[in-house]
């Protein structure tokens, strides 16, 4: 199972990002059946859950990004996206998918963002 996240940059506050996480190694029916999700982690902070989504299409998001973040997939290309709109300083991490499968967690390299004020 491989995840591989892209379309991470550098913006200005206030600016726009998408990012795509292409899974490859997982049969369609599994992942379907999975949980997915985005987390990020700052220098010197913990890796913290940003939004995830269930097999169901059930999203939950973290406090700060509520509003301004929306999480989707597309089942049938068996990819994840974060769509993040109004984007700030503190936005600015290294952004992680994850894919839940069975009892274990798959982990993409992560990409990068930085919002400038």
């Amino acid at each position: 199972v491989q995840l591989q996240a892209s379309g991470g940059g550098s913006v200005q506050a206030g600016g726009s990002l998408k990012l795509s996480c292409k899974t490859s190694g997982i049969i369609w029916s599994s992942f379907v059946s999975s949980r997915m999700g985005w987390y990020r982690q700052a220098p010197g902070k913990q890796r913290d859950l940003v939004a995830d989504i269930t097999s169901g299409g059930s999203t939950k998001y973290q406090d700060s990004v509520k509003g301004r973040f929306t999480i989707s997939r597309d089942n049938a290309k068996k990819i994840l996206y974060l769509q993040m709109n109004s984007l700030e300083p503190e936005d600015s991490a290294i952004y992680y998918c994850t894919v839940e499968l069975g009892s274990r967690d798959y982990w993409g390299k992560g990409t990068q963002v930085t919002v400038s004020s």
